[in-house]
């Protein structure tokens, strides 16, 4: 079995790991809004409707505000699995190495 110091230090080690994997993610999220953000004046009214005697539908904005979140999202989204897939196993891995080093911090206490 690895010394109690070998392993607090394996386990500094996985923490880090997956704080650099959840600031990946946020990356991409801020990419993600950032782009959205770009395209925004783009979804402006239509004013068509007014040369027709009609208003313009009011959910429409939002409509194509979802639609092209959704296809931005689902460009990234492949990197995104990866990276929810990696963080979930180093979340399982810190904690089974949790449980390992617990026995060994009340022996120390």
């Amino acid at each position: 079995m690895a010394f109690p110091l070998e392993l607090q230090r394996r386990l500094l080690c996985m923490e880090e790991a997956r704080r650099q994997t959840q600031h990946q993610l946020d990356i991409i999220e801020r990419q993600i809004w950032r782009r959205m953000a770009s395209l925004i004046p783009t979804f402006g009214r239509k004013h068509s409707g007014y040369r027709h005697g009609k208003a313009p539908e009011p959910s429409g904005f939002l409509e194509r505000y979802r639609s092209n979140l959704a296809a931005l999202t689902a460009e990234r989204q492949p990197e995104i699995d990866a990276l929810s897939r990696k963080l979930a196993r180093q979340d399982r891995a810190i904690a089974m190495l949790i449980a390992r080093l617990d026995p060994v911090r009340e022996l120390a206490a």
